[in-house]
């Protein structure tokens, strides 16, 4: 039988958007930068050379017009004192005897052509076009006429003046005058012209090119750079950094920004790794809290099992053994539950106004007998008018003892451990002192994380699963509060943790309710044995 065909799990690629749209290699940003300016001077010269050809053509153009317009007045001034005063008012035959331009067309009043000079090179039947007539009785109207005139090959500009009879005193209109020439044509001007814009444009194009690549160097260089670091960044290099640019644009920015993201990807990569090593040290310290009990208890079981014990008692010693064991498994267990809905936020707090004054007396007495076996003295200093706080006593109950049984099992023979209180705005500061060994500094900021033990001989060799002072800063956080730890080695610890007070019962000593008094002294006798995890 053939075996089904396997794929590669490695795919290419795909493309760059410009490679896949064009097939062309993408371009760097230096050479679009250095083709987008030089494509924006090409554009500029370009607009440039249309209007300088526009505007020498428009002053030909308006020049010949008016050297045309000039000439239209002198002739029409020599043609009106000739019919005054020469022809009797009264249109004749006649001839001119002072020079004519190219074209010269006389019309009378009724737009019959009276006179018409053609041009250079042009016979009489050039003439004969009635479009020329046409042309010059536009002026009829007594207004002036111009433009450009094309009739029988001939074209060029045409200026068309209305005559009138200098002899009446209203200046009868007699007819209109044409006179055009062939358009002058700027060539060689525009030559020279072109010429210039184009050695004009060869500079500025180089200038531009030299400018472009100065300006693109100075703007991709921190991109390369940042580009080189991210590349870096991306083969797990997390220490990298750029420097940023001295100007304080989009920049330098960019590069400040890139390097506090660096410091903070560096910072959350050292934490997940930290993290990641507490995992490893949280399961194989489950597994060595778990393994000495069940070892324990198998061999116990084994031994009962097998009647290698026969006497009464010793087998009951046995059962009280393993009995023990499988207790300290279930707080173990239930230590972890309890952490893990704290932490979660799934836990409910009974929240009420509570005299901890009171609580922490009652708390000192059941820890008091082992302390006084330990030679240990306890002193409460809260003061009896401590504004009450709003808290779930049975869960402040669980903090003061886990604190309070972690001091005693740090602290040596001759010792003290005091429990005070104060009040700091709106929350109540609460701290437990010891004079134990302390707490080392290295250890220090890493006490309240689930399975951590400064002293793993020390804290091994006592029972202690790790989770009692997580377990304390997930409720006092549940009640919005804070906790932190202060310790110097050989003099002692002090953890403090933040309370919210009872809104409306600042100013009272002691709150009126059902958590005080006796209320507290029942519920002392119903408190589950201490949590024996002291992270340190």
């Amino acid at each position: 039988m053939s075996e089904p065909a396997t794929s590669s799990s490695q795919v290419s690629p795909p493309p760059l958007p410009e490679q896949a749209a064009t097939g062309l290699p993408a371009l760097s940003l230096r050479s679009k930068l250095v083709l987008s300016y030089l494509a924006v001077a090409l554009g500029a010269i370009i607009v440039l050379a249309i209007a300088v050809i526009a505007a020498v053509y428009n002053y030909y153009y308006t020049a010949q017009i008016r050297q045309l317009q000039d000439a239209a007045q002198t002739y029409a001034r020599g043609v009106e004192d000739f019919y005054s005063y020469q022809l009797g008012g009264h249109w004749g035959p006649f001839s001119l005897r002072f020079p004519v331009p190219a074209l010269l067309v006389i019309v009378d009043q009724n737009g019959h052509q009276l006179l018409c000079n053609p041009p250079s090179g042009f016979d009489s039947h050039f003439c004969a076009d009635t479009a020329i007539a046409q042309t010059a009785a536009q002026a009829l109207q007594g207004n002036e006429v111009d433009g450009h005139l094309e009739s029988g090959g001939f074209k060029g500009l045409y200026v068309s003046v209305p005559l009138y009879d200098q002899s009446s005193s209203n200046r009868q209109l007699i007819g209109a005058l044409l006179i055009a020439e062939p358009e002058a044509s700027p060539q060689r001007f525009l030559s020279n012209v072109t010429q210039a814009i184009l050695l004009a444009g060869l500079l500025i194009g180089v200038a531009v090119i030299i400018f472009s690549l100065l300006l693109a160097r100075s703007l991709t260089r921190p991109l390369e750079s940042l580009t080189a670091a991210v590349e870096r960044m991306k083969e797990g290099d997390y220490s990298q950094r750029v420097d940023p640019p001295p100007s304080q644009d989009e920049l330098g920015r960019l590069a400040q920004t890139f390097n506090a993201m660096a410091d903070r990807i560096e910072a959350d990569v050292a934490e997940l790794r930290r993290q990641d090593q507490i995992r490893r040290d949280m399961i194989a310290n489950i597994a060595h809290d778990l393994a000495t009990p069940l070892t324990a208890i198998q061999g116990f079981s084994e031994a009962l099992a097998d009647e290698v014990i026969q006497e009464p008692a010793a087998r009951k010693e046995t059962a009280q053994l393993i009995a023990r064991e499988v207790q300290r498994l279930r707080r173990l267990v239930a230590d972890i539950q309890h952490m893990t809905l704290l932490e979660s936020g799934r836990a409910r707090l009974d929240l009420a106004p509570l005299d901890l004054a009171v609580l922490v007396d009652e708390t000192l007495a059941v820890i008091e007998p082992e302390c006084t076996q330990a030679g240990i003295t306890l002193h409460n200093t809260i003061d009896p008018r401590t504004p009450p706080v709003l808290a779930d006593s049975d869960r402040i109950t669980q903090v003061l003892l886990n604190l309070i049984d972690n001091a005693r099992r740090h602290t040596p023979a001759g010792g003290t451990i005091s429990v005070g209180a104060r009040r700091l705005g709106r929350m109540l500061e609460v701290w437990i002192r010891d004079t134990g060994v302390g707490i080392d500094p290295i250890d220090l900021p890493h006490i309240f994380e689930r399975f951590y033990r400064a002293d793993r001989a020390r804290s091994g060799g006592r029972g202690g699963s790790g989770l009692g002072l997580t377990i304390v800063k997930a409720i006092v956080t549940a009640h919005g509060g804070t906790v932190a730890a202060e310790s110097t080695p050989g003099k002692g610890t002090c953890i403090r943790f933040t309370l919210p007070l009872a809104p409306g019962q600042e100013e009272q000593g002691r709150p009126s309710g059902p958590h005080s008094g006796r209320e507290h002294r029942d519920r002392s006798e119903r408190l589950l044995p201490p949590s024996r995890g002291y992270n340190t």
